[in-house]
């Protein structure tokens, strides 16, 4: 044997004396706790004519005491608040100074009450019935805006946007028609019986221009939520893309196109065979309407996987299949089409029968993601330099991961002095799906290392730097005795000496 191999075996015999591992195995817990960017949520609007601002002292206490929302039988803690500006009196002119001033000033509130906001802006919120063609008998003029002045309202909050978008936990599109849900409207297309009976390739040309121009409004980090699946098929394939095109790749996924930050929200979850339109083909110029309800979920099942999905139960006429099971497949929905967040106050008639019948409590659990750590591997001792395996194993037992980006950190607390290293992992957070979750990394410990014991800890920080200090914006593990409340860090109950 020569004196180089006997130098290795030496030099790795030395290395390894440093790298004896100790399993931690970690034990899950039940607890309904507020984690950022999901859950319920609790909704606030207002109209311009006559802008009512939010209290921060109000919605403070939303996210730190447990709440009944209107008719609700059930209580939340929530991290979600869902703001609606009505642009009753900007329909013909520009926004003024005072409203969005108004609004920056909504967001400051949502800042120092440790919340994120769901946007949406609409021109009217109010239907006009008549003897009409619509079997719903809402009847025109349905009272949204023209599209040069939406253009020019987007392009007049893009700064707003821009500058708070640590805040924004996504945008809904908005703005076209009544309740800024993409249907009922004077200008893009009127697919109900009181106009064409579909959306026209001219129309749909108008609805993508506007979709690019709120893509464009926020940062690439950040989503926008669009009414109903064919309305990203139509902005990512074209006007004449067909309800048989395939949904968001994975290798796509997450990557800041376009395509990959577009979402949905459901305003009629659970609500009729098809959700009361949203999944209708609403054809185009060339071609007719089809029967799509099959098509269209199963492409939003597949898409939703790396995309934000929210909305709002609105009839309870669907009962018994939006209960819980075995009667009803409420939850079965929400993980097949990877919910992150519904609303608190509506409708209750639909919601408390999940209180009711028993399933209330694993959807407030479940809905977006739910990380439990199961089982670390780490080791004991290490020298200063030297590289070392982290090695564990997780699971995300909600429906969906967090749809925005944030960095995972492992943490290193000298017991003695209280100071932090942050070592940033490279695995990406939004590929955390639900299920097992094995993340295992080679990671150095830093030369500049003082000696001494170190507490080995997980952070979860908001991805803005503006946030990542706040622990209200950190993500908290389902186990008990982890959480550290005051850091927002998440114990890994070992400690390591590193010499």
């Amino acid at each position: 044997m020569t004196k180089l191999t006997l130098s290795a075996i030496f030099i790795f015999w030395l290395t390894n004396a440093y790298c004896q591992y100790k399993t931690i195995v970690y034990k899950a817990s039940d607890e309904d706790f507020v984690n950022p960017e999901r859950g319920f949520y609790i909704p606030t609007e207002t109209k311009a004519s006559h802008f009512k601002s939010l209290d921060v002292d109000k919605i403070a206490k939303y996210r730190l005491t447990y709440q009944h929302v209107g008719k609700a039988t059930y209580s939340v803690r929530i991290s979600l608040l869902y703001r609606a500006y009505e642009l009753d009196t900007f329909k013909d002119r520009p926004l003024s100074t005072e409203f969005l001033d108004n609004v920056q000033k909504d967001l400051d509130a949502v800042r120092l009450a440790g919340l994120k906001v769901i946007l949406r802006f609409a021109y009217t919120n109010s239907a006009k019935s008549g003897n009409c063609r619509d079997a719903y008998h809402i009847c025109p003029p349905y009272g949204d805006a023209p599209v040069p002045i939406v253009m020019q309202h987007i392009a007049q909050l893009k700064p707003l946007l821009q500058k708070n978008a640590d805040v924004i936990a996504v945008l809904q599109e908005g703005f076209i028609g009544i309740w800024g849900e993409n249907y009922f409207t004077d200008y893009f297309g009127d697919a109900s019986n009181n106009g064409t009976g579909r959306i026209l390739d001219s129309s749909w040309t108008l609805r993508g221009a506007l979709l690019k121009a709120l893509l464009d409004a926020l940062p690439g980090s950040r989503m926008v939520q669009v009414r109903t699946p064919q309305i990203k098929q139509k902005f990512v394939y074209g006007p004449s893309g067909s309800v048989l095109s395939p949904p968001l790749a994975a290798k796509e996924a997450f990557s800041n196109s376009y395509a990959s930050r577009i979402g949905f929200h459901n305003d009629c979850f659970l609500s009729s065979i098809d959700d009361y339109g949203t999944y209708d083909d609403y054809g185009s110029s060339t071609q007719p309407r089809m029967q799509a309800n099959e098509i269209l979920r199963k492409y939003m099942e597949a898409d939703s996987k790396y995309t934000v999905v929210g909305g709002e139960t609105c009839d309870d006429a669907y009962s018994p299949q939006n209960d819980c099971a075995p009667f009803g497949f409420a939850e079965r929905e929400m993980a097949a089409m990877h919910y992150s967040y519904l609303n608190s106050a509506y409708n209750n008639d639909v919601n408390n029968d999940w209180d009711s019948l028993g399933c209330m409590k694993s959807i407030k659990l479940k809905l977006g993601y739910r990380f439990v750590l199961k089982q670390a591997i780490l080791p004991l001792q290490l020298r200063k330099g030297q590289d070392f395996t982290l090695d564990m194993n997780l699971e995300n037992a909600g429906y969906a991961t967090p749809f925005n980006p944030r960095p995972v950190e492992l943490i290193l607390r000298n017991t003695a002095t209280g100071r932090l290293i942050k070592l940033t992992l490279k695995t990406q957070i939004q590929q955390w799906f639900t299920g097992p979750i094995h993340l295992k990394e080679e990671i150095r410990i830093p030369l500049e290392l003082e000696s001494g014991n170190y507490e080995v800890l997980l952070n979860l920080p908001d991805g803005f730097k503006s946030l990542q200090d706040n622990p209200a914006y950190s993500i908290r593990f389902a186990n008990e005795n982890a959480w550290e409340p005051g850091s927002g860090f998440n114990k890994l109950n070992h400690v390591v000496g590193v010499k």
